[in-house]
């Protein structure tokens, strides 16, 4: 099993920083691609951003340029730093992983963690 355990969130001004790390951990053979989603009250998950295990990124157009995705794939970590937010980046963040769990039968899932609430507001 893999477990998907996230931190950073809370309250913040609009303009104001803040930095979500999710760790990894389990029984798991490799770690493929990872990546930040949201959901807002009412709206459907989106994708925040999203890296692969060498180090390729990508963005909702929304993010690009105030958000940076980055990992630490020794320690199965991914990182958001949220730049600039606004309130309309408040929502539940949710960090997601591809993890290969059983490397002889070739088992690949997908696993999410139970988010982290970020809150924009005056």
């Amino acid at each position: 099993q893999v477990q998907l355990v996230e931190s950073g969130g809370g309250l913040v001004q609009p303009g104001g920083s803040l930095r979500l790390s999710c760790a990894a951990s389990g029984n798991f053979f490799e770690i493929y691609d990872m990546g930040w989603y949201r959901q807002a009250p009412g709206k459907q998950r989106e994708l925040v951003a999203s890296i692969t295990s060498d180090g390729r990124t990508n963005y909702a157009a929304s993010m690009k340029g105030r958000f940076t995705i980055s990992r630490d794939h020794a320690r199965n970590t991914v990182y958001l730093q949220m730049n600039t937010l606004k309130v309309e980046d408040t929502a539940v963040y949710y960090c997601k992983a591809n993890v290969e769990v059983r490397g002889w039968a070739k088992l690949i899932n997908d696993f999410w963690g139970q988010g982290t609430q970020v809150t924009v507001s005056s």
